[in-house]
């Protein structure tokens, strides 16, 4: 009986699919366990052998977890809104839902052939009405909350409003806008309502505010920063600038503390743990203001160094800064304002992370320090950023080698004095940039200080004369929720008099309009501005051409849609209870599943996904929805799989291609080859097909230069994608080789957590082993196993490996099984071991990693039903116990043969048995040794 897994991989993939196998309960009396996979973004590309890796990993976790008796949550679905099929809709016409759609169909077919344990019952896609509907109402709840310092958590906005009502705001302890106007309970209780709506937007933890964005032009909409790469776009490589727009934005900045807090109670990688914590990047210092000479305002900066306040050699503001264009001076308006352009087309990350260059313009105002009263120049430089602190800092040369290089670029220009040294240090090199080992000098009342004494005692001589106090400070900003797009989710939200008002929850969702332009509208606005008709589920509301009409009353609606990351910043909660419409779970199910106990995904999304997800978990605590502080308690980031690209060598100057190992001393262009093309295994070139593909039909008449007769390409490891005609397509190996050892081989390339390259030649491997693993239980007339006694032996083999496997699935070691599986089944074959009693429990324990043919060995074996609840095999112990020792023999310390003696001998015993040995007796010719020293358990050694 041969092992086709054509048919045994259709036939359990149907199996799985009509009796639900693993659906999920929300009421059992089994412990829970929830593992997820980051869910996929439905690319037109499909899936390549890369992206199962994750997905084998966690279904490994999923089965085995539920052989250990768990009720196991294991879903999967889509994060479905994107620009791809948006960018696709605007050069087709094709509507993105159908694009999508199709993608998805696409990616459901591919995931089915592997063989995963998903609860399909429980699928989600973001872009559905009946899951954005809760999307839009989680905005809702953000809109009408307010955070509360006091009792460190979000409440809602009516508490702050009974506050105001009958205190005013002195008292609130809220995180909110900078520089509130303050007003007593009788002011408020007198402004009108739009006054009063004005002043509650800046506390709300989803507010109106214009704010300096990441803007495309070719794409037509703000981006994010995790959504620029090296100054462009990453979708389309477009240039970026950054401009001032009226956006929504969510104030997560309430929450930064309780982000970082929250790191210490999670299984996360540090690497992960270390990003979050620059992106939050808490400082602790002192915020301090600077009266501008001969002018009404001020310049507010944090500094962590207020003990350095007498170093204060010029200030330098972000190019956005909203005093720029107030105190330029006419001399320098010119300079200042080209300056600014130029900036504006630079991404807040590219002037992060450019270090080396050196730039600014002198404003030609003077800033006063708040002590000496000495002028201050003010210089502008993108290397400050308007989102971070105040976008303003004190430059003190002699202590920060930024501002050291920034001084000496500009050394003996106008605006740029002498740099002041406040250290007993040398600076003449560069600046003293150490906390310890100095004493201020020119510093008046600090001098002789150290660090900490200075900094305490420049922070009560700045609240002393009021221009300054202690402060923390975070370097995360609140997230821009808007973008001007078509495929994305509505905001529920209509405006009355240019602020915005919910529309009542009854009514959602609020559905994505159809429109004949995915472009903007001709007079600037996002897409949606072309929608003429709205769905509306109401009988007092409709929408018609963008304004909603109520009782005959007309309102405009907020045109812009919501980004990428606002469904999958809760998906995981409505897996809980994904058919539960009307709320986006339920209590029952949300205090059941609790949170993610494995969340398996791409360490891309630590300062985007990762970070916005547990920020909307908190907030949902705080209103009494979410479970859990945290979202997901073990995060693991599997590891890229690389591809194994081709290239064939073009001479530079002629139409020559060079093989591979021909190109020495010449100048040649490396030409990136499909893999169709070549031999996988021998790397040659098949040339006939490579002239006729067309993507290289330019080399159709090309001489190509031949080694050994043969054209051999050159191979490079680099990132699989479709540019680099790398990609190995999934399909085409579980086709060829099947599912089960497409599995195996992935895990069998190395930790999981590493990039490691794909080879398919080493894949035939695996498929031999899971043949052998096969026969084992089969020859060509059929079932072999019988009921006969196993040898102490094969125990041994069978519980030696049940402890591997145990031990490296709960270490997530899955690469380590796969080498015990083999060295098992090897052992057991060399045993021609065919007893049930090895071979049953055998077929529980290989099932997580090949659950097809463990399903047809079980039921081959006389089971009804499926192998995936089984109990998982158990180590007995009393089988590991070794009986016996293969002693290495040495004569004078050179080891000449070994022997094979029980364990509870004694050490005459073993000398008995050693000297009465024939190789013993010709290795001693006739003498006698002067000592025998024996180790039992170890060594023998004949010394004389």
């Amino acid at each position: 009986m041969k092992y086709f897994h054509e048919k045994i991989e259709a036939k359990w993939q149907q199996y799985w699919a009509q009796n639900q196998t693993f659906a999920a309960a929300n009421n059992s009396d089994q412990p829970k366990y929830y593992v997820l996979d980051m869910f996929p973004y439905p690319s037109g590309a499909g899936l390549h052998v890369g992206h199962p890796l994750g997905y084998i990993a966690s279904d490994i976790v999923a089965r085995f977890k539920r052989h250990k008796g768990f009720n196991v949550l294991h879903p999967q679905g889509y994060d479905s809104f994107g620009l791809p099929a948006e960018q696709y809709a605007i050069q087709t016409g094709q509507h993105p839902e159908k694009t999508t759609r199709e993608n998805i169909a696409r990616y459901r077919e591919q995931l089915d052939k592997i063989g995963f344990s998903f609860d399909w019952s429980r699928e989600v896609r973001t872009s559905n009405p009946d899951y954005y509907k809760h999307t839009q109402w989680i905005f809702i709840q953000l809109f009408n909350s307010w955070y509360n310092n006091d009792t460190n958590k979000a409440e809602d906005i009516a508490t702050l409003i009974a506050i105001f009502e009958k205190e005013g705001n002195a008292t609130v302890n809220a995180v909110c806008d900078d520089n509130i106007t303050p007003f007593s309970a009788a002011e408020w209780n007198a402004f009108s309502s739009e006054q009063q709506q004005k002043i509650l937007l800046q506390y709300r933890l989803t507010y109106l505010a214009e704010t300096e964005v990441n803007w495309c032009p070719a794409l037509g909409t703000v981006l994010a920063n995790d959504e620029i790469v090296n100054g462009v776009s990453e979708r389309g490589g477009h240039p970026v600038i950054r401009k001032k727009m009226t956006q929504w934005s969510m104030r997560i900045s309430a929450y930064a503390e309780r982000l970082l807090q929250g790191l210490d109670t999670i299984d996360w990688s540090e690497s992960i743990k270390e990003s979050q914590r620059n992106w939050i990047g808490k400082s602790v210092g002192a915020s301090v203001k600077f009266k501008v000479q001969s002018t009404k305002y001020e310049i507010e900066v944090f500094t962590t160094r207020p003990d350095t306040i007498f170093g204060v050699t010029f200030m330098t503001l972000a190019p956005e800064h909203e005093l720029v264009a107030k105190i330029t001076t006419p001399e320098q308006k010119a300079a200042v304002e080209a300056y600014v352009e130029a900036t504006a087309k630079r991404s807040e990350r590219e002037r992060m992370a450019d270090v080396k260059t050196i730039s600014g313009v002198f404003t030609g105002a003077y800033a006063e320090h708040p002590f000496t009263k000495e002028p201050i120049p003010v210089w502008i430089g993108d290397y400050v950023l308007a989102g971070y602190g105040t976008g303003a800092v004190m430059a003190v040369p002699c202590g920060d080698e930024r501002d050291y290089a920034f001084a000496h670029f500009f050394k003996g220009q106008n605006g740029m004095p002498e740099i002041k040294n406040i250290f007993n240090q040398d600076i003449s090199q560069e600046a003293f940039a150490a906390k310890e080992g100095f004493e201020l000098v020119n510093s008046d009342f600090l001098n002789g200080l150290g660090y900490k004494e200075g900094t305490k005692k420049a922070i009560e001589a700045l609240e002393k004369i009021g221009q300054g106090k202690g402060k923390t400070n975070y370097r995360l900003r609140d997230a821009v929720f808007s973008r001007q797009r078509y495929w994305g989710e509505p905001f529920p939200v209509y405006y009355v008099n240019g602020l915005p008002q919910m529309i009542d929850p009854k009514y959602l969702p609020i559905v994505l309009p159809e429109v004949e332009k995915y472009l903007p509208t001709e007079d600037g606005q996002p897409p949606l501005g072309n929608a003429t008709d709205w769905a509306w589920d109401s009988v007092q509301c409709s929408v018609v051409s963008n304004q909603l009409i109520n009782h005959q009353t007309v309102f405009p609606l907020e045109l812009n849609t919501m980004p990428g990351w606002a469904g999958s910043s809760w998906y995981w909660m409505r897996y809980m209870d994904a058919h539960n419409d009307a709320e986006f779970a339920s209590a029952d199910a949300l205090k059941y599943w609790e949170n993610v106990d494995l969340y398996i995904g791409g360490s891309e999304h630590a300062t985007g996904h990762l970070l916005y997800s547990r920020f909307w978990n908190k907030f949902l605590k705080d209103k009494g929805f979410a479970p859990t502080e945290e979202p997901f308690k073990k995060l693991i980031n599997q590891g890229m799989i690389l591809g194994m690209s081709a290239f064939v060598y073009r001479s530079e100057d002629s139409k020559k291609l060079y093989s591979k190992g021909l190109i020495t001393g010449e100048k040649v262009h490396p030409i990136h080859v499909d893999l169709s093309v070549i031999n996988d295994i021998t790397n040659e070139l098949d040339i006939e097909a490579f002239k006729n593909h067309p993507l290289y039909s330019d080399y159709k008449d090309a001489e190509f230069i031949l080694e050994n007769g043969k054209y051999i390409v050159g191979r490079e490891v680099e990132k699989m994608s479709k540019s680099k005609y790398n990609v190995v397509n999934p399909d085409d190996i579980c086709e060829q080789y099947g599912a089960d050892t497409l599995r195996l081989y992935e895990m069998f390339l190395g930790p999981l957590e590493q990039a490691k390259p794909w080879n398919t030649a080493g894949i035939t491997g695996v498929s031999g082993f899971l043949k052998k693993l096969w026969r084992l239980y089969f020859d060509d007339n059929g079932l072999i196993v019988t009921n006969e006694e196993p040898t102490a032996d094969m125990y041994k083999s069978l519980h030696k490996t049940i402890k591997k496997v145990t031990e490296d699935i709960e270490n997530f070691s899955f690469n380590t099984s796969v080498s015990q599986f083999m060295i098992c089944v090897n052992e057991l074959a060399s045993m021609k071991c065919n007893h049930r009693a090895i071979l049953e429990p055998l077929a529980v324990l290989i099932s997580p990693y090949a659950p097809h043919i463990a399903e047809e060995l079980w039921e081959q074996l006389g089971h009804q039903g499926s192998v995936s609840t089984v109990p998982f095999p158990v180590c007995e112990d009393k089988y590991l116990v070794e009986s016996e020792k293969e002693y290495p023999v040495s004569f004078n310390g050179k080891m000449r043969f070994t022997i094979k003696l029980p364990l509870d001998l004694t050490v005459q015993q073993i000398q008995d048995i050693v000297m009465a040995d024939e190789r013993t007796i010709k290795q001693l010719d006739g003498r006698t040794p002067n000592k025998v020293i024996i180790v039992p358990g170890k060594v023998i050694n004949l010394v004389g």
